[in-house]
């Protein structure tokens, strides 16, 4: 069985500037993106054939979701053929699944993909009313009558159980923001540049313990495309394609409440069999990763999930960052990632794992890579193995 996305690559991949706020308009960044990503593979308008995003628009939730599809294709003159959006599905790179089998299906030929966010511009707009709504319903109704209303109160006891089981410290859980934070040092389209230290991250304010502020990943302005094409016609292009060796998926309840077995890992665990079922390589031959990071702790649990560490031996794998530098054996989040560089919901990630596989991270490349793991979401959850054409 030859599997979808074998039949598909990665032939461009663009982001706008980001902001905090910024002075352009979500529409805007999302055009300055797309124009990007279109002109990296060398194509023109008038040859993309189908546009999707995550999630979709979103109306007024917060910046979250603030440009669609069809606003895109009005606004750019884009003349698709096929037309998705995802809102809800194995977590943030459903976008991309939905792209790939789009293109293997044979409807369209080369579909753009992008994710655009305005949560910056959202947050610093005044804001009237208050409290929390009279019933808790959906997703809410298993944490806000126990007074875990935010993410980062959910994602605190994934680290509180990590911690008291594996005996992992919050030193080794900060080596992750400090990473993150020299990698963004070297990224001129990062938000937090100035490097920071373990004594830094001991000493910021804590968020909901045992996570603090530098474990928690920064809102911004911008938009991010990446472009996929049927993979008989990337081969025929200028520059050698991005290949999609495998890809896997996974959606494991709310992530939340009564549907967590164990706060010590991830429902990801499906996405990573189903990742490597589908290639003959191993988590021993990925050169660098991109590995969600909403907050901190989902990066533990994820490197664990895809068997890049035992179970329990992540905080000590990362402890220190050696391992996970530039010259280290697992290069992490070389753009910054969330913590640092923005939160793009993966996306981001994808967009630098395409620079870092077509060799241009610049002042952050990672010497030789030729793969590249990027990994997703953290309620629905989804991960891509590329591979340097």
């Amino acid at each position: 069985m030859v599997h979808p996305e074998k039949h598909v690559c990665i032939t461009g991949a663009g982001q706008s500037t980001v902001g905090r706020p910024s002075l352009r308009s979500a529409l805007q960044l999302t055009l300055d993106a797309c124009d990007s990503a279109i002109a990296d593979a060398g194509l023109t308008l008038a040859e993309i054939d189908g546009l999707t995003t995550f999630p979709g628009p979103a109306g007024d939730a917060g910046g979250f979701s603030p440009v669609g599809a069809t606003e895109v294709m009005i606004a750019s003159g884009m003349k698709p053929v096929w037309i998705g959006a995802s809102t809800e599905g194995h977590g943030h790179m459903s976008a991309i699944f939905s792209a790939i089998q789009a293109i293997a299906s044979g409807l369209c030929r080369h579909v753009l993909v992008f994710r655009t966010v305005a949560e910056a511009t959202a947050r610093a707009a005044p804001r009237g009313g208050g409290g929390l709504p009279a019933r808790a319903t959906r997703a809410n109704m298993w944490s806000a009558p126990f007074n875990a209303v935010s993410p980062a109160n959910i994602y605190a006891l994934y680290a509180t159980a990590y911690f008291a089981k594996y005996g992992a410290t919050a030193t080794q859980l900060g080596a992750i923001a400090v990473n993150s934070r020299h990698m963004a040092s070297l990224n001129p389209n990062a938000i937090y540049r100035t490097p920071i230290s373990i004594e830094d991250y001991l000493a910021s304010r804590v968020i909901s313990s045992p996570l603090r502020l530098y474990d928690c990943d920064t809102h911004i302005d911008g938009s991010t495309a990446i472009l996929l094409s049927r993979r008989d016609i990337a081969m025929e292009m200028a520059r050698s394609p991005i290949e999609i060796e495998a890809m896997g998926m996974g959606l494991g309840g709310l992530g939340i409440g009564r549907h967590v077995g164990d706060f010590t890992q991830l429902p990801a665990e499906a996405a990573a069999r189903m990742l490597w079922s589908r290639t003959d390589l191993k988590p021993r031959d990925v050169d660098v990763a991109q590995i969600y990071d909403g907050f901190s702790i989902l990066t533990l649990l994820w490197m664990e999930s895809l068997g890049l560490c035992g179970r329990g031996e992540a905080a000590a794998f990362v402890e220190g960052g050696g391992r996970i530098g530039l010259d280290g054996e697992l290069p992490l989040n070389t753009s910054g990632g969330q913590l640092s560089a923005g939160r793009f919901h993966g996306y981001g990630h994808t967009y630098e794992a395409c620079l870092q596989l077509w060799g241009k991270g610049a002042a952050r490349q990672v010497k030789d890579a030729r793969t590249c793991l990027v990994a997703n979401g953290g309620y629905g959850y989804g991960a891509l193995l590329l591979k340097r054409g």
